[in-house]
């Protein structure tokens, strides 16, 4: 996990992301460990800078990963309104600055919202993906122009560190789901084969025939064919049916 990686100023980020992704169990993970590093590169306690990771992927809804609650909150307000550095960032792929939220106008809905919980600045910066996916690491400071040219070139640099990661993480987690969505229809298939079995013994009848009698029985009790098949097997066999993959 990120927790017990040495996220400190100056680190080579791209190599502590790299092991970040061996020892994450999953993308969430690595999300979790993306935004402590980028919290630890723009320490200022006197800024009290907060950090946001915000995964945008083309069909689904947005992930956050953030160092605090308020910088969660702060993420899903943009994420709500679709208007913040953080949402420009990911749409243009272009670094969004907003040195004070009181004097800007540029986001009046989010500054309206980050005002009333203490944010006067923040700087959104994309993430460079070749995938479907836009990607934004945004901080948010409790002071005006709290993001000068050398920290934004330091966000910057390790938002380019984090790309290649990132990419492997989100490709990891597509074959992932790939993986766990077939092995759900084999065992879906193995169901409806097992429970064919027993409507053909049952029938005298053959393969088809008998699938044909199970479609028309879910159609008829609005049911999916999976779940009627399984009723099918549970009504029939003392024992819970399973499949297993080696």
């Amino acid at each position: 996990m990120g927790e017990a990686l040495n996220f400190l100023p100056g680190s080579d980020a791209r190599s502590l992301l790299q092991d970040l992704l061996v020892v994450s169990a999953g993308l969430d993970e690595f999300l979790d460990g993306l935004v402590a590093a980028a919290a630890a590169l723009l320490p200022d306690e006197h800024s009290g800078i907060l950090t946001s990771v915000t995964l945008l992927p083309p069909r689904s809804k947005a992930t956050t990963a953030s160092s605090c609650p308020t910088a969660r909150r702060l993420a899903g307000i943009q994420y709500r309104f679709d208007d913040g550095p953080c949402m420009m960032a990911a749409a243009t792929g272009r670094t969004v600055g907003v040195p004070d939220f009181a004097a800007d106008g540029t986001f009046p809905l989010y500054a309206s919202a980050a005002l009333q919980r203490g944010i006067r600045s923040s700087l959104g910066v994309p993430v460079p993906l070749d995938g479907p996916e836009r990607v934004a690491v945004t901080y948010y400071s409790r002071e005006p122009g709290a993001f000068p040219e050398e920290k934004v070139e330091l966000a910057e640099h390790f938002a380019a560190k984090a790309s290649t990661p990132l990419h492997l993480a989100l490709r990891l987690a597509r074959l992932t789901e790939r993986a766990e969505h077939l092995a759900a229809a084999m065992e879906s298939r193995t169901t409806i084969d097992l429970a064919a079995g027993i409507i053909m013994a049952q029938n005298r009848c053959g393969q088809e025939e008998a699938i044909e009698i199970l479609r028309a029985a879910s159609s008829s009790r609005n049911m999916k064919l999976r779940d009627l098949a399984s009723n099918v097997l549970t009504s029939t066999v003392d024992a819970p049916v399973s499949t297993h993959f080696d």
